[in-house]
């Protein structure tokens, strides 16, 4: 039914349905009502309430949803560069790598931590951590499933290193574990305008090339036969990929499963055409942050005291993703079976 529908009339009722949640994101919270929410935005209300909207909402949701985009356009990447449906920044190597630089940026830190800084040291960790793979899948074979064996291993080495850099400091575990978990707790407007510049160009960019991300997905020699310099290409797309998802984890920490599922639900309400995966795919990354997050602020205002423990987006994205992931999976095994 719904692939009558034209494919442009699909992705701007997609970004309609993502900006109705991204506004429900927005009136989240229990210190103001959705009526003094709204009233906040158009300039209406008092100045506490101002403050509240303009100063702690607003860039919270900005910098999920930029963050969202983010993984979501990196895991089309890089499943279609690497031609592996499971690929995505968490076992890649390039999200543990960000990662580690973030944890790093941490533990110096000084000027290290501002969000510009931080997102410069994610970037340099995740193309790291992307090399790493790509050297060891160059000798074992770009075999999918050893592929994917492989990154798991170069994601654990790296995680591996996280948690030891986290017992060198351990007065600072609190501030480093966000970069494991993923949280969007006290973003503000400078983790935003730190975020929009890469966001806008690695996007721009993506869809410029998104023609020979679609060649690089069919094999070697398709690429050859057109003219393609495959392996120049290749890297270059893939550094496309490790800046969108180090810019993501940087900004709000690691965000389990989004890089995988979003671009899996983008093909399928869009096809394999990446003039509509691509974009598609970071609008449901950014829904899916978004109502990550106000799930979990509405399980912490249950807590008898919400003021100590804020419940991490990342948990709910990792939760969530496990469940739909097990039902995915079990609904192809059955269809198989039949």
């Amino acid at each position: 039914m719904i692939q009558r529908i034209p494919r442009p009339l699909r992705l701007f009722a997609l970004l309609g349905a993502v900006l109705v949640l991204a506004s429900a994101h927005l009136a989240t919270g229990s210190t103001t009502s959705v009526a003094e929410t709204l009233a906040a935005v158009f300039g209406h209300s008092d100045r506490l309430t101002a403050q509240i909207v303009h100063d702690l909402r607003m860039p919270r949701v900005l910098v999920g949803a930029g963050a969202g985009m983010c993984l979501g356009m990196a895991g089309v990447v890089l499943q279609a560069v690497l031609r592996n449906p499971l690929a995505s920044p968490d076992v890649t190597g390039v999200g543990s790598g960000a990662v580690l630089g973030a944890v790093a940026a941490t533990l110096i830190g000084g000027d290290f931590t501002s969000p510009t800084r931080m997102i410069l040291v994610a970037v340099v960790g995740g193309t790291l951590g992307g090399a790493v793979l790509w050297l060891v899948a160059m000798r074992a074979g770009t075999d999918p499933v050893r592929l994917v064996v492989i990154g798991v291993m170069v994601s654990a080495a790296f995680s591996g290193g996280s948690m030891v850099l986290l017992t060198a400091r351990p007065q600072l575990t609190g501030s480093m574990t966000q970069w494991l978990i993923g949280s969007l707790n006290g973003r503000t407007w400078a983790h935003w305008s730190a975020l929009w510049p890469w966001l806008l160009t690695a996007a721009v960019a993506g869809l410029l090339v998104s023609a020979v991300i679609q060649l690089l997905s069919v094999d070697d020699d398709h690429g050859h036969a057109v003219g393609l310099a495959v392996s120049p290409w290749r890297s270059a797309v893939l550094l496309v990929a490790v800046v969108l998802t180090a810019v993501a984890i940087a900004s709000v920490g690691a965000m389990a499963f989004v890089g995988l599922l979003a671009p899996h639900a983008a093909r399928a309400l869009f096809g394999a055409d990446l003039r509509f995966a691509l974009p598609a795919a970071g609008m449901l990354g950014a829904a899916a942050v978004c109502g990550a997050d106000v799930v979990a602020q509405t399980v912490t205002s249950w807590a008898a005291d919400p003021s100590r423990a804020g419940v991490p987006t990342g948990a709910v994205t990792a939760v969530l993703g496990a469940v739909v992931l097990i039902r995915v999976a079990r609904r192809t095994s059955n269809s198989g079976g039949n």
